[in-house]
């Protein structure tokens, strides 16, 4: 789908026209005109014309239609290729959404491809269009347009994942145990979101580094040294972020352990607790066991009995149920069972 198509000659709009057809003849006509065309993921078809009107590289091509790449920068002869991965932070859902664009400058025209709704090209390209001192710069001033909006917009991202490793710190020290999950989920959004930050660092060393090669204008240069340095900003942040969720994370486990050991410490207070009131009835049932084994044996009134008819025999059993009640008595009680 088409997006953008705008002509733009010495800084300002020139023509818009409703074709792509229309916008290679005047680039044709017109040398001194640059050329803005945007896509939203287009097929293998609908590229096939701007591929090969600019002559751009087929393995770029290709990457443009699949998309699913990495952040990088690559020459193709007098063509720059360049992959951001823009971000915005959703704060009904505390998740950072990722998209992706690939840009294509070359002497006269510039192709931005967009997979995804960020970033927004139309509020940028009206943007621009009120600043023809740096739009006469060309391609390149598109470019670093693209950049600085990409880069910008990494800001609330950066501001989001700060809240919420704010809220787990507070969660964590609560004893949420819900705390390990969302840290681990967090985790993740911070990686990816270096993964999309941090190649940037390199690709704008190696943009700087082509000022004088490819005679970038004095105040461009200025504009990018300035998205440079923003993009140093959030990389040095979202690592320190990724330390912090660590150390969140090592905090959590330890906290983890101290309450389940503490929890393994009651039950087993509970279970010697448990242990020594077995002991106990354990030890008092044998005692009154003794008693009624004696008595049971003794109330048989068989014929042939010893002691039936004894005169002692009433007092004797007496006494030996209590010899015997004191003996298990004293030994349940050396062996700490009452």
């Amino acid at each position: 789908m088409l997006t953008n198509n705008a002509v733009y000659v010495e800084g300002r709009k020139s023509a818009e026209p409703d074709s792509l057809r229309s916008t290679y003849e005047i680039i044709r006509r017109n040398h001194a005109g640059v050329a803005w065309i945007g896509l939203y993921k287009p097929t293998d078809r609908e590229f096939a014309s701007v591929a090969e009107e600019f002559g751009l590289h087929e393995l770029a091509v290709e990457d443009a239609i699949k998309a699913h790449q990495r952040p990088k920068l690559e020459r193709y002869g007098d063509t720059l290729f360049v992959v951001l991965r823009p971000a915005r932070y959703v704060d009904a859902e505390e998740d950072v959404k990722f998209s992706e664009i690939h840009i294509f400058v070359g002497e006269n025209f510039v192709v931005t491809v967009r997979h995804g709704e960020s970033p927004d090209t139309a509020d940028l390209k009206q943007r621009l269009e009120e600043r023809p001192d740096l739009l006469v710069h060309g391609p390149e001033a598109i470019l670093y347009a693209l950049l600085d909006q990409v880069v910008d917009r990494y800001r609330p991202v950066v501001e989001g994942l700060e809240n919420d490793i704010d809220e787990i710190e507070a969660e964590v020290f609560s004893g949420n145990p819900n705390a390990s999950r969302r840290i681990y989920e967090l985790s993740r959004e911070v990686i990816e979101f270096q993964r999309a930050t941090k190649p940037l660092v390199g690709m704008l060393d190696g943009l700087t580094a082509g000022f004088e090669k490819y005679g970038i204008d004095q105040e461009l240069q200025r504009y990018l040294r300035d998205v440079q340095d923003h993009v140093l900003q959030v990389v040095e942040q979202v690592e320190g972020f990724r330390q912090i969720l660590q150390n969140i994370l090592s905090v959590n486990l330890t906290l983890v352990s101290v309450q389940q050991n503490e929890e393994v410490k009651g039950l087993t207070e509970v279970s010697i607790k448990q242990n020594d009131e077995v002991k106990k009835i354990s030890a008092w049932a044998a005692i009154l066991f003794a008693p009624t084994a004696i008595a049971g044996v003794y109330g048989m009134n068989f014929d042939d009995m010893p002691e039936l008819h004894w005169s002692l025999g009433y007092p004797f059993a007496l006494g030996l149920m209590f010899l015997v009640c004191m003996t298990l008595f004293f030994i349940f009680k050396n062996r700490g069972w009452l």
